[in-house]
């Protein structure tokens, strides 16, 4: 593996770079597709470590791993710094599209911000996420039944709570589909200690007193469906007299933080939108 390859990874590890600017230079070093995707698997952060580099506060490292939930073993993305230490926990929850790369991307990334991060798959009762078949993966998910599902995300928090790695405190955040799944994890988790909807479908009015985290809420601009819920949601926040914050991002998407959708992806609302994210963590959850 050549240098310019290492670096290119090295950069992508720490955040210098996105997974689309990634995975397009890797092609271009590689020399064609089949090479950078037979180079995958190789770029990892055990191999990194494997071959002598001393870990620092931006090294990560990954796993799948399991813990128990409503319908059984729960399959879950696990990312967190090398350096041994009790860390903050955020729970990632996926889009509609199930727990695929781009998710697991961004949970790096939320690792190496600092914080052990998990993204549960949805689907692992039944059988996981399938590969390269979106159209299966979305009628799967739509097909889940909403009441179970939430009792799955919700155990994820208790999971956390007492991971070895863990100081007790967790956060949640999540994505269009995964936005209205964080939604209904704060109203069902009065444990947790913060939740970042991105785009999600707000919860019944009904329900928002139920709620004891803080909440710091992401909208696009061009989303009037998930839009039309807002001003309910904000006056039964205001009525509960819980901490809250909405961010209104103009000129952008649903979906604007998904950097492997060109057509959705606002770079310069996903950056301040993951700005904002990582810094109400660290005030919520260190």
């Amino acid at each position: 593996m050549n240098d310019q390859i290492q670096n290119l990874f090295n950069d992508y590890r720490r955040g210098g770079i996105n997974r689309r600017d990634f995975l397009r230079k890797l092609t271009l070093y590689a020399g064609g597709a089949a090479a950078a995707t037979a180079l995958l698997p190789l770029l990892t952060e055990n191999q990194v470590m494997a071959a002598g580099v001393t870990p620092d506060e931006n090294d990560v490292v990954t796993a799948f791993v399991t813990y128990p939930g409503k319908t059984g073993e729960m399959k879950a993305f696990m990312a967190h710094p090398a350096k041994k230490k009790k860390l903050p926990a955020v729970i990632i929850i996926h889009e509609i599209w199930g727990l695929n790369k781009h998710i697991q991307d961004v949970t790096r990334r939320m690792a190496a911000e600092g914080f052990l991060a998990i993204a549960p798959d949805a689907l692992s009762a039944e059988g996981g996420t399938p590969e390269n078949d979106t159209n299966k993966t979305v009628a799967m998910v739509r097909a889940l039944n909403m009441e179970e599902t939430t009792a799955n995300f919700v155990a994820a928090v208790k999971y956390l709570e007492t991971h070895p790695l863990a100081n007790g405190k967790v956060g949640c955040t999540g994505f269009c589909w995964g936005g209205a799944m964080t939604n209904r994890v704060a109203v069902n988790a009065p444990e947790l200690d913060a939740a970042v909807p991105y785009y999600g479908s707000q919860p019944d009015a009904a329900d928002v007193a139920k709620i004891k985290a803080p909440v710091l809420a992401h909208y696009a601009g061009d989303d009037e469906r998930i839009n039309a819920g807002i001003p309910a949601f904000e006056e039964a926040l205001k009525k509960a007299g819980l901490e809250y914050q909405i961010f209104m991002y103009e000129g952008a998407k649903h979906a604007f933080n998904n950097d492997s959708n060109p057509e959705r992806y606002h770079e310069a609302a996903a950056k301040l939108a993951w700005g904002r994210t990582v810094a109400f963590f660290r005030e919520k959850l260190m």
